[in-house]
C-alpha cells in the first residue's frame, strides 16, 4: 500500500468514527510501516495532537489485522520511560504485555518475523475500554478484521528512543 493511500484510508477511517480533522491535521497523518515495508501486515497510522515535556495525546488507527510490532519505551536521563494508556474509540484491539501468557491468543502472528513476538499475556480492548500500560513494558497490539482506532493518552512520546525486539525495525 502506497503511504498517500494508507493516509487517506486513516483520515477515512477516522472521519467515519466521527473524529474531526482539520487540514493540517491531516496532513501531518503519519503512516509508520517501521522498515518493513509491509504496511497492512506490521504498522500504524497515527495523529499526534499534542507532545511536550508534560504528556502526549494521539489516536492510533490500525487497518484490519494490522499489528505493532512488540517494543518497548525505555528510561530516558531523567524519566521512567513513557507511560501510555490506550482507550479503544472503535473496533477491537488485542494488546499483549509482560505477564501470564493467555493458553490460547486471539491474534495472528505475522508470518515473517514471528520469532520477535515475546509476550503473550492477553487484554482485549472494546470501545470505551482502556488499559494503562507502565514505562519499559514490553507490548504489542493488533486489531481486530474490523480496524480499529485507540486513542493513546501518555508521557512524553520519544518514539526514536523505543526498542523493538526486532532487529530489522527502523524508525
Amino acid at each position: 500500500m502506497k503511504t498517500e493511500t494508507a493516509k487517506q484510508k486513516t483520515i477515512d477511517m477516522l472521519m467515519e468514527a466521527g473524529f474531526v480533522l482539520t487540514e493540517e491535521e491531516q496532513e501531518r497523518v503519519e503512516i509508520a510501516d517501521f522498515g518493513l515495508n509491509r504496511l497492512e501486515k506490521e504498522g500504524l497510522q497515527l495523529i499526534t495532537y499534542e507532545n511536550n515535556d508534560y504528556y502526549c495525546a494521539k489516536e492510533l488507527v490500525l487497518f484490519p489485522n494490522q499489528t505493532c510490532p512488540e517494543h518497548r519505551h525505555p528510561p530516558i536521563d531523567h524519566s521512567l520511560g513513557k507511560q501510555e494508556t490506550f482507550r479503544c474509540r472503535k473496533g477491537k484491539v488485542y494488546l499483549y504485555v509482560e505477564g501470564e501468557d493467555a493458553a490460547v491468543i486471539q491474534a495472528n502472528l505475522p508470518r515473517e518475523g514471528k520469532e520477535f513476538y515475546t509476550v503473550f499475556h492477553e487484554i482485549i480492548l472494546h470501545p470505551g475500554e482502556q488499559y494503562t500500560i507502565p514505562p519499559n513494558t514490553l507490548h504489542w497490539f493488533q486489531a481486530a478484521e474490523q480496524g480499529a482506532i485507540v486513542s493513546e493518552f501518555s508521557t512524553t512520546s520519544r518514539d526514536e528512543y523505543d526498542i523493538f525486539t526486532n532487529p530489522h525495525i527502523r524508525r
